[in-house]
C-alpha cells in the first residue's frame, strides 16, 4: 500500500453520509464553510475531501467532531438552487486520512495521506470471499425490492475485491457507523470480510421485516375488508329500513329502563351502557354483551314484591297441612310472621335446618314459601366450589353470566322469596376461591341490603330475601358462616309421626306417582307399622316411601292383568310385596348376655344402636381394640380400663385381672368408622360384666362419657338417640344426669314407653344395668 504525503485539499464535512470510491453521489451544500471550501475546489483541480462528521445535528463542527478517514473526489457538476443552496455532484476516486487540519478558516482545509490499493493477489480465499459477497448482494436485492436487478450485471464484472466491497456498499442501506467501519478498511480483504459480515446481519432483518410486513398487510387486508363489508352492510341496512330498527330497539331499552324502576345507580349505568351501545357500528360483536348485559338489568325485580299474607291462622294452617310434627320449625316460622306484621322494615333472618336426611328439609322450606305466599326458589351447594357459582363472572371474560344467586332471584321474579341454599355443609373450595366466602356476604342481614355481584357491578338489594339453608351437621360448615345463621335441629320421626306422614302424604302421592286409583288399592294401618317397623330403619321417611313405591308398582302389575282388581295389602301378604323383613327389633330383646351392652350414638344420618362386645381371657393384661374405632372411643375404653383397675374390689373382680387376663373390646360393622364422646360408660359396663360375670338386662341401652374418677359427663343427641333406641324395642336408657333438661324434646308417646334413667357415677350405671344389682 502507498501513501502519498503533502497533498493539501479542501475538506467538507458530510452530515448522515458516507462516499466511497468508485461511488457517484449527490448532495446539497448550504453551510457557508461548505460553500467556500467548494468555491477553492473549483478555482483549483475540482478535488475536494469529503468525511463524514460523527454528530449529524452539529452546524458548525470542529476537528475532533468529524473522522479521521474519508474520501478523495471529484467535483462533477455544481447546480445554484434557490435559497442560496448548492446541489453538487461528486466521484468519489480514493481513500485518504488527514494528517493535519492547516486552515479552519473561512473553510477546513487538510493535508492528507492518499491510501492507493495495489492489485491483490488473486488467492483462492480471495475469490471465495468475493463470490460470498456476490451471492449475498444478489440475496440482499431480491429480499430489499429497493435496488435494480440491472445492477448485478455490473457487480460480477468487478474483479478487484477492493473495488467490489466499496461498489456493493454503495447500495447498501445500512447505518452511518458501518459505512464509516467499511471505509475505514483499508485493507481490500479485511474491507470484504466485513462487508460479508453486515450483509448476512442485514438479510436476516430484511427477512424478518418481510416476515411482519407479510403478517400485517394480510391483517390489513382483512381489516379494510371487514370495514368495507360493513360500510356495505350498513347501506344496506339504510336501504331496507333496518338502521331504523336499531333506533326503534334503542328507545325500546329506554322504556324498559324507565319502567323496572331501578335505583339511581343501575339506571344511570344502564343508560351509560345503552349511549355506548347506539355508538356502536352495526354488527360489532360488543353490542351482544351490551345488549344481554342491559336484559339483566331491565328484567331483574329491582322493586317488585309479593305481599305476604297478614293472617297468623292461614299460615299455621298451611305448615299443618303440608307438614306432620316439626313444631319447632313450626313455631318459628309464626313467630317470624307475628314480628313481621308488627316490623314491616324487618329484615329477613337467615334460618338452617340441621337434621338427618329424610326428615323433610328441603319440603319445609317450600311449605314455608306457601304458607308465605312468597316464590320458592332453590340453589343446592352439594360440591360446588368455585366462587363464580355465587359472585357470578367479571364481564370481561367471554361468555360471563351473573351468580346463580342473582340468577334465581330473576327466575322467582320478585325481590322476597323464599331462597333455599340445600347441603351448605357440603361446599369444598379449591384454586378459583371458596364459595363459603362468598356466601359471608350473602348471608349477613347488615351487609346484604347492597350484595354485589361481579357481573352487575352495582349493588343488590337481597334483605327482603328469606334465606334457609339444609345441612345434615354442623361440623363441616365454617365457624364465620355458622354465626350468621340461626340453627334448627330437626331430629328423626317416632314411628307414629312416621305412620301419621305415610297415611297423610306418601300413600296418596305414590298411589298417583304409580297411575293407580284410591279404588285401586288399599293399606292397613297394621300393614302400614308393620312396613314402619320391620322394613325401614332411619330417621327420615326416604326409605319409607320408595318401600310404599315398590308395593304400588307390583300391585300396578296386578292391576294390569286383571282391571276389575282391587288390590288389599294387610299383614298377611305384606311380605309378597316386600320380602323378608329386614329388622326384628324384638329378638334383641329376649336374652341377657355377658360383656354385651347396647350403646347409643349419633350420626349424620340420626341417632344409631351400638352393641360393645367385652370378651376375657388368659394372658397379661393387654388391651385389644378392634372395631374401626376413632382416637376418642379408644381414649374412652383406656380411661376405663384404669378406673375398673383402681376400683376392681368395688365390683367383685379378682385385683390382679391386668396380671393375667387379656380383655377384647368390639364394636361390631367394623367396615363402619365409629368415633364420638358418648360411648364410655358403655364399655366400662360391658368390661365390669364380662369380668365380674355378671349379665347386662337386654332391655336397656346407654349413652355418657367417663372421667378416670368415675364421674359420667353429658352429651349430645339426646333426642336421635332416644329414638333409635325406641325403634330397637329398648325400654329403659341411662342418661348423664346433666342431660335431664334435653328430655323435653323428646315425643311425649316415646316418653310414655322408655324409662329414663340418670346417673352422675358409673356406680349408678352399673347398679341399673347389671343384672342382680338394679336398686
Amino acid at each position: 500500500m502507498d501513501e502519498i504525503k503533502n497533498n493539501i485539499y479542501p475538506l467538507l464535512p458530510l452530515r448522515g453520509m458516507t462516499i466511497f470510491p468508485h461511488m457517484v453521489l449527490h448532495f446539497d451544500v448550504g453551510r457557508t464553510k461548505s460553500i467556500l471550501a467548494l468555491e477553492e475546489a473549483m478555482v483549483k483541480d475540482q478535488m475536494i475531501f469529503l468525511v463524514a462528521q460523527k454528530d449529524v445535528k452539529e452546524e458548525n463542527p470542529r476537528e475532533d467532531d468529524i473522522y479521521r478517514i474519508g474520501c478523495v473526489s471529484k467535483i462533477k457538476q455544481i447546480l445554484k438552487l434557490p435559497g442560496d443552496m448548492i446541489r453538487v455532484l461528486v466521484e468519489g476516486l480514493y481513500r485518504a486520512e488527514i494528517e493535519e487540519i492547516t486552515k479552519e478558516e473561512p473553510y477546513f482545509e487538510c493535508r492528507l495521506y492518499i491510501h492507493t490499493e495495489k492489485e491483490n493477489e488473486k488467492t483462492v480465499e480471495v475469490e471465495a470471499l468475493m463470490r460470498q459477497a456476490i451471492s449475498h448482494f444478489e440475496e440482499y436485492v431480491n429480499q430489499s425490492n429497493s435496488i435494480p436487478d440491472e445492477i448485478l450485471s455490473t457487480i460480477t464484472d468487478i474483479k478487484e475485491p477492493g473495488k467490489l466491497s466499496d461498489v456493493i456498499t454503495s447500495y447498501l442501506i445500512i447505518s452511518l457507523e458501518q459505512r464509516q467501519e467499511l471505509l475505514e478498511a483499508v485493507d481490500p480483504v479485511l474491507r470484504l470480510k466485513k462487508l460479508i459480515e453486515i450483509m448476512f446481519r442485514e438479510i436476516d432483518i430484511l427477512k424478518m421485516e418481510k416476515k411482519i410486513g407479510m403478517k400485517v398487510k394480510r391483517k390489513i387486508d382483512k381489516m379494510q375488508k371487514e370495514y368495507y363489508l360493513r360500510e356495505q352492510l350498513k347501506v344496506i341496512q339504510e336501504e331496507l329500513g333496518d338502521r331504523d330498527s336499531i333506533e326503534a330497539e334503542v328507545e325500546e331499552y329506554k322504556n324498559k329502563i324507565n319502567k323496572a324502576k331501578l335505583p339511581k345507580e343501575a339506571k344511570d349505568k344502564a343508560l351509560y351502557e345503552l349511549s355506548r351501545y347506539e355508538k356502536l357500528t352495526v354488527g360489532s360483536p360488543e353490542g351482544g354483551i351490551i345488549r344481554t348485559y342491559l336484559d339483566w338489568l331491565v328484567e331483574l325485580p329491582w322493586a317488585k314484591e309479593t305481599k305476604d299474607i297478614d293472617d297468623i291462622g292461614k299460615v299455621r294452617e298451611v305448615l299443618e297441612k303440608e307438614h306432620y310434627g316439626l313444631e319447632d320449625v313450626k313455631q318459628r316460622i309464626l313467630e317470624y310472621f307475628a314480628v313481621r306484621k308488627l316490623n314491616k322494615s324487618m329484615k329477613g333472618p337467615i334460618l338452617c335446618l340441621v337434621g338427618p336426611p329424610g326428615v323433610g328439609k328441603t319440603s319445609i322450606a317450600r311449605s314455608i314459601a306457601n304458607a308465605m305466599n312468597r316464590k320458592f326458589v332453590r340453589m343446592s351447594l352439594g360440591g360446588v366450589r368455585d366462587e363464580a357459582e355465587i359472585r357470578g363472572h367479571r364481564r370481561t371474560y367471554i361468555g360471563a353470566i351473573p351468580g346463580r344467586i342473582i340468577y334465581n332471584i330473576k327466575l322467582a321474579g320478585t325481590k322476597n322469596p323464599v331462597f333455599l341454599f340445600d347441603e351448605i355443609d357440603k361446599m369444598s373450595s379449591d384454586f378459583r376461591g371458596d364459595p363459603a366466602d362468598a356466601l359471608l356476604e350473602v348471608l349477613d342481614a347488615e351487609q346484604n341490603h347492597s350484595f354485589r355481584d361481579h357481573y352487575l357491578e352495582i349493588p343488590f338489594d337481597l334483605s327482603k330475601v328469606l334465606f334457609i339453608t339444609t345441612a345434615n351437621t354442623t361440623d363441616t360448615i365454617p365457624r364465620p358462616l355458622l354465626d350468621r345463621m340461626e340453627i334448627i335441629q330437626i331430629s328423626g320421626y317416632t314411628d307414629e309421626e312416621k305412620f301419621n306422614i305415610c297415611t297423610r302424604y306418601l300413600i296418596p302421592r305414590q298411589i298417583k306417582e304409580n297411575g293407580l286409583k284410591e279404588d285401586n288399592i288399599s293399606l292397613s294401618d297394621k300393614a302400614v307399622k308393620d312396613v314402619i317397623s320391620f322394613y325401614t330403619r332411619e330417621s327420615g321417611v326416604r326409605n319409607l316411601e320408595r318401600k310404599i313405591g315398590t308395593i304400588c308398582r307390583k300391585a300396578a302389575m296386578e292391576i294390569v292383568e286383571n282391571p276389575n282388581k282391587t288390590v288389599k295389602i294387610n299383614q298377611s301378604n305384606l311380605q309378597k310385596y316386600l320380602g323378608v323383613p329386614r329388622y326384628k327389633y324384638e329378638e334383641k330383646a329376649k336374652k341377657d348376655q355377658i360383656g354385651v351392652v347396647m350403646g347409643l350414638a349419633w350420626t349424620a344420618y340420626g341417632g344409631d344402636t351400638l352393641p360393645v362386645e367385652v370378651v376375657p381371657m388368659a394372658g397379661n393384661g393387654k388391651l385389644e381394640l378392634t372395631g374401626q374405632l376413632g382416637d376418642v372411643m379408644k381414649e374412652s375404653a383406656k380411661a376405663g380400663y384404669s378406673y375398673i383397675r383402681a376400683n376392681a374390689s368395688k365390683f367383685g373382680i379378682d385385683e390382679e385381672f391386668y396380671k393375667n387376663t387379656d380383655i377384647h373390646i368390639h364394636v361390631p360393622e367394623g367396615a363402619v368408622p365409629k368415633d364420638g364422646p358418648s360411648a364410655g360408660v358403655t364399655m366400662v359396663t360391658a368390661m365390669v360384666s364380662a369380668l365380674s360375670k355378671k349379665p347386662v338386662r337386654s332391655d336397656i341401652a346407654m349413652t355418657g362419657e367417663i372421667t378416670l374418677t368415675g364421674r359420667v359427663l353429658a352429651i349430645g343427641g339426646v333426642k336421635e338417640k332416644s329414638l333409635s333406641a325406641y325403634r330397637a324395642g329398648i325400654t329403659n336408657i341411662i342418661l348423664p344426669a346433666e342431660n335431664k333438661k334435653d328430655i323435653e324434646k323428646i315425643p311425649e308417646n316415646i316418653k310414655k314407653k322408655i324409662k329414663f334413667i340418670f346417673a352422675e357415677r358409673i356406680e349408678e350405671v352399673l347398679d341399673a344395668a347389671l343384672k342382680g344389682e338394679e336398686k
